[in-house]
């Protein structure tokens, strides 16, 4: 009889990756010349990242500037949750905040998928933050990792400790 298989769906943020990604949008956004004498900037404010430039079309730019360099590291945009721009005294500001962990209503959403269009025999156990789904064939695993690459969730997952 063989042993099982398993696999553990995270979801996680690279927080060196963000940072980097981070400075090298400080870093365009000092140098490009449509954003000079616009006091635009990008930083860190406790957890959450702060973009704000005096008006609202340019506070836009910066947050895609932001999410440029984000994709090119690597990291999903799904994971970033900025809000809309508002006015704060003669400038505006998009506060955005990186989302991680599995939710448990995320959670159940992803052992309902699996259950209904994944391979039978699959099993799931939510833990935490983390859910491992296991199987006694490794070909379903894949086949539950490429369903959920293909589901439409709010959240970037990872597919960790594949064993």
């Amino acid at each position: 009889m063989p042993s099982e298989s398993s696999f553990d769906v995270v979801s996680k943020v690279d927080r060196q990756e963000v940072d980097n990604a981070l400075n090298q949008a400080a870093k365009e956004i000092s140098q490009r010349y449509d954003f000079k004498g616009t006091d635009a900037e990008v930083r860190w404010s406790g957890e959450t990242i702060l973009m704000r430039a005096n008006s609202e079309d340019r506070v836009n730019a910066v947050l895609d500037v932001l999410q440029t360099k984000l994709i090119k590291r690597g990291i999903s945009l799904k994971a970033l949750d900025a809000c809309e721009p508002r006015p704060s005294g003669k400038e505006y500001r998009i506060e955005a905040s990186l989302k991680e962990g599995l939710s448990q209503e995320l959670a159940k959403k992803i052992g309902k998928i699996i259950r209904d269009e994944g391979p039978k025999g699959v099993k799931t156990q939510v833990t935490g933050e983390e859910m491992r789904v296991s199987s006694k064939s490794r070909d379903d695993l894949q086949d539950v990792i490429a369903l959920l690459k293909g589901a439409d969730l709010d959240a970037a997952l990872q597919f960790v400790n594949y064993r």
